[in-house]
């Protein structure tokens, strides 16, 4: 096998990989306590998208939709949890606890009330709060620091 075709994934390898990354988002939402509506919003899916075409995402058996707002939104979802693993490597039930906590940056609000609310400009707070390195990259390192 050369490294070009190691290199290379198939469109059903891909495929495979969408549906259970769209499964960890939803669970991981459930989990966090939104709502269908809420979720639908957060992710920005299609407007005709109803509550019960989550089921779709939960069971497997379609990806997300591929549309650069809900990637981009997927992507801050992923560093929000890898941040959040990171800071509470033994402790789940923390990392839900810290989402509704109230937050002093957040001007006391959890940091999942500021993800709900603001969308995309929310998860960005709320990973760069947890995440200092993207922080940094957020700012050039000019004004960054890791807390």
């Amino acid at each position: 096998m050369t490294t070009e075709s190691a290199n290379t994934s198939s469109p059903e390898t891909e495929q495979e990989h969408r549906i259970q990354l769209a499964q960890a988002i939803l669970w991981m939402l459930d989990d966090w306590g939104l709502d269908g509506e809420q979720i639908i919003e957060l992710l920005q899916l299609p407007e005709n998208t109803r509550t019960r075409h989550l089921q779709r995402y939960r069971m497997g058996r379609e990806p997300l939709p591929d549309t650069p707002e809900t990637n981009k939104r997927v992507e801050h979802l992923v560093g929000i949890a890898d941040a959040l693993r990171t800071t509470f490597p033994r402790n789940d039930q923390m990392r839900t606890l810290w989402l509704h906590s109230p937050h002093r940056r957040f001007n006391k609000r959890p940091p999942l009330q500021v993800i709900v609310e603001e969308g995309l400009e929310g998860l960005i707070a709320v990973r760069a709060e947890l995440d200092c390195v993207f922080q940094w990259e957020l700012t050039d390192g000019a004004q960054a620091f890791c807390r």
